[in-house]
């Protein structure tokens, strides 16, 4: 099974669901949005699957730093751009696996998808 997990390597939640995966044997490839940064299509095609409010982490702090028009784009067709430029915003992690969508890590929902 083709796993990619999307997130930052300090991020407490993505160091457990690195933990959780490697605990079950499962492969898989990780892309550092701050090393590798994060592609607008790939998110549009995110929001399309799972919905805006699910992909945007409106608790963090980078969230609260974004101004006024940025917060405005978010809401309509320039969110893909607006979390591309600002990956700390997208909902961390991030699964894709083949035939699905993960976001952010709730164990049970994980266990159920990928080794249903």
């Amino acid at each position: 099974m083709s796993i990619t997990l999307y997130g930052i390597p300090n991020c407490d939640t993505v160091k457990k669901a690195r933990t959780w995966l490697d605990a079950q044997g499962f492969a898989y490839t990780f892309h550092d949005y701050k090393k590798q940064g994060a592609d607008p299509a790939r998110i549009a095609g995110w929001i399309a699957q799972a919905g805006l409010d699910k992909v945007v982490n409106r608790a963090g702090t980078t969230y609260r730093k974004l101004d006024d028009s940025q917060k405005e784009a978010l809401a309509g067709n320039g969110a893909p751009a607006v979390l591309a430029e600002n990956a700390s915003v997208i909902k961390r992690p991030i699964v894709e696996y083949p035939g699905g969508l993960l976001v952010g890590f709730k164990e049970a929902e994980w266990a159920a998808a990928l080794k249903g």
